[in-house]
C-alpha cells in the first residue's frame, strides 16, 4: 500500500484539476424545459413513466437517475437533469438488459428499471457525524492546499451530496428551507446510500469513445459502468492492455510542478493531505502503465465534461465502489 501511495507522488501524468470546462453544456441547458416541482410522492410512483430524453428534467429524470445508480449504471451526480452521463448510463443499462439501445428511457426501459421496487427517495435525519466537521474552505492554489491538515468537506451540504450521490442544488430543491448544518433535521434524499458492494470483476474496460469505465464479469457481462473524464491533447489516454497493481484508500498526493505541463512556474513541491477534496479524491487504483491510475475527484459535477492530466477520473463514490471490486492482477483494458 505504501508503494502505491508513493507512486502517486511520482506520477508523471497525474490527474488533479480539470483542464477545461465546457460552457456549451451550460448553454445547452438554456434550451431545456423549465424545472418542474420535485414532489417526492410523484417521484416514488412506479406509474411515472414519462419518456426521458434530451431536454428532459424533473421528476421522471430524477427517478431514472436513482434507479440507474442502484442498477450500478452510474449517471454520475444525480441532479434531475438529462445530460450526457445519463444517456451513457441508459445505453449501457439497455444493452445489459437486452433492450433496444436508444439512450432514452422508454416504456420497455421503465419496465426493466421498475423491477427495483424500493422507494427512489427516502427520509434521512442529519446525524451528529454529518455536522461534526471540521468544515473549512479549500484554497485554489495547490501549494496552499498543502498547508491544510486534511482535505475535508467544505460544508455539511457537500458531505451529504456525496453520501447520496446528489448535487447540492438538488438536495436544496428537495428540502427547501431546511438547515443542512443542524443535527436532527429531517431530509428527503436519493435512496442510494445502502447500495450493496459490487461483486469482484474479471476486468475493467476504459472506453475513450464513450468516456466510461466498465467493470466486467467473468461471463463477459457488464457488472457496473461509470462516467469518467480521461486524458487530453497534452496527456492522451494510454490505450492498451494493462493490469491493476493495487488500491490506495484516501491517498496523500505528492505534487511536483516539474511533472505538469501547465504548472504555475512559482510552485514548489507539496504534499497534499488526504480527504474527499484531495486532487485524486478518496481512492487511487494503480495501473501497470507507469504513472497512470483510476481515481476520484473533488468535483463530481465535472465528470465526463472535462479533460484530465491523463488519468481516469470518476466521482468519489464511483471510485470507492470500483476500488472494492478490483485488486492486484485485475486486467485493465484501455481502448478507443
Amino acid at each position: 500500500m505504501d508503494k502505491i501511495v508513493a507512486k502517486i507522488g511520482k506520477t508523471l501524468i497525474a490527474c488533479m484539476l480539470a483542464l477545461s470546462f465546457l460552457p456549451a453544456a451550460s448553454a445547452a441547458g438554456a434550451n431545456r424545459t423549465p424545472a418542474q416541482s420535485l414532489d417526492p410522492e410523484k417521484i416514488n410512483d412506479p406509474l411515472l413513466v414519462d419518456v426521458v430524453g434530451p431536454k428532459s428534467r424533473g421528476p421522471a429524470v430524477l427517478r431514472a437517475q436513482v434507479l440507474l445508480d442502484r442498477a450500478r449504471f452510474s449517471p454520475g451526480e444525480i441532479d434531475g437533469v438529462f445530460g450526457s452521463n445519463v444517456e451513457k448510463a441508459i445505453n449501457a443499462f439497455q444493452q445489459a438488459n437486452g433492450l433496444a439501445v436508444s439512450g432514452r428511457v422508454d416504456l420497455d426501459t421503465w419496465t426493466a428499471l421498475n423491477r427495483d421496487t424500493t422507494p427512489v427517495l427516502a427520509a434521512y435525519t442529519i446525524t451528529a457525524a454529518d455536522v461534526a466537521g471540521p468544515f473549512l474552505p479549500i484554497p485554489s492554489d495547490i501549494v496552499e492546499k498543502a498547508k491544510l491538515l486534511a482535505m475535508g468537506y467544505v460544508s455539511p451540504l457537500e458531505l451529504l451530496g456525496e453520501k447520496f450521490h446528489a448535487s447540492p442544488t438538488l438536495l436544496k430543491r428537495l428540502n427547501a428551507g431546511k438547515n443542512f448544518a443542524l443535527e436532527g433535521t429531517d431530509l428527503v434524499v436519493p435512496n442510494v446510500a445502502d447500495n450493496p458492494p459490487l461483486p469482484k470483476g474479471a476486468k475493467v474496460v476504459v472506453s475513450k469513445s464513450t468516456s466510461t469505465v466498465a467493470l466486467v464479469g467473468a461471463d463477459g457481462r457488464t457488472i457496473a459502468q461509470f462516467p469518467a473524464s480521461m486524458g487530453s491533447e497534452h496527456d492522451p489516454l494510454p490505450l492498451g492492455n494493462w493490469k491493476i497493481l493495487g488500491v490506495a484508500k484516501n491517498p496523500v498526493f505528492h505534487y511536483n510542478p516539474e511533472l505538469f505541463w501547465d504548472a504555475n512556474p512559482t510552485h514548489t513541491k507539496a504534499k497534499i493531505p488526504p480527504g474527499p477534496n484531495n486532487p485524486v479524491g478518496v481512492a487511487w487504483i494503480d495501473l501497470s502503465k507507469k504513472n497512470y491510475g483510476i481515481h476520484g475527484t473533488p468535483e463530481p459535477s465535472f465528470i465526463g465534461k472535462t479533460q484530465s492530466h491523463g488519468c481516469i477520473r470518476l466521482t468519489n463514490w464511483d471510485a470507492a465502489a470500483l476500488s472494492k471490486a478490483v485488486g492486484p492482477g485485475t486486467p485493465a483494458i484501455l481502448q478507443e
